[in-house]
């Protein structure tokens, strides 16, 4: 699937999950499952429970979605 199919969300990492995973609430209230995409893997940016990220979120499967970025203190969203 495209990056550009995902649906963007935003949210904060409750809990690391055993293979890579996160579990992700998301600002509306909805709980996600997502792993880290491939860039934020090759660069090797950390994610710890607290952190707010951005999600993308499969539009066939909303409970799973990657994190494609991590929100720095202060910042709202990326456009």
């Amino acid at each position: 699937m495209a990056r550009d199919d995902l649906i963007q969300a935003v949210g904060t990492v409750e809990k690391i999950l055993g293979g890579g995973r996160y579990r992700i609430m998301l600002e509306s209230g909805q709980v996600v499952t997502a792993q880290l995409s491939g860039r934020m893997r090759r660069f090797r940016i950390r994610v710890i429970p607290g952190d707010r990220v951005q999600v993308g979120v499969s539009p066939y499967d909303p409970t799973h979605g990657f994190i494609t970025f991590r929100l720095r203190e202060g910042q709202m969203q990326v456009g």
